[in-house]
């Protein structure tokens, strides 16, 4: 089992920066990722991270402007999002371990944080 509990939501303004947190705990995950799901819309992928860190996947969408990374630490997943946009208005869940990277069949989710970006 892998318990995920996000932070770092909030309400921002178009072009600035916020930083979404996620600790895991139970057993390590072997791949972590990030999706979003706007009102009325499906979850979608944002991006992933294999917990070695070597391999980082991202939408298109974000490419650029987000980067996804995990300290060992603190068994912590960061999602570090620059230049928002009011698109990216989501409720952001972290997920770990999936067959499949992009889709959102992960065996385990977080309950999301909150990100709403004003233009």
């Amino acid at each position: 089992q892998v318990q995920l509990v996000e932070s770092g939501g909030g309400l921002v303004q178009a072009g600035d920066s916020l930083r979404l947190s996620c600790v895991a705990s139970g057993r390590t995950g072997r791949m972590y990722a990030w999706f979003r799901q706007a009102p009325g819309k499906e979850r979608e992928f944002v991006a992933a991270v294999t917990w070695t860190g070597f391999s980082t996947y991202y939408a298109d969408s974000v490419k650029g402007r987000f980067t996804i990374s995990r300290d060992d630490a603190k068994n912590t997943v960061y999602l570090q999002m620059n230049s928002l946009k009011s698109e990216d208005t989501a409720v952001y869940y972290c997920a770990a371990d999936s067959r499949t990277i992009h889709t959102p069949t992960y065996d385990y989710w977080g309950r999301g944080t909150q990100v709403a970006v004003s233009s």
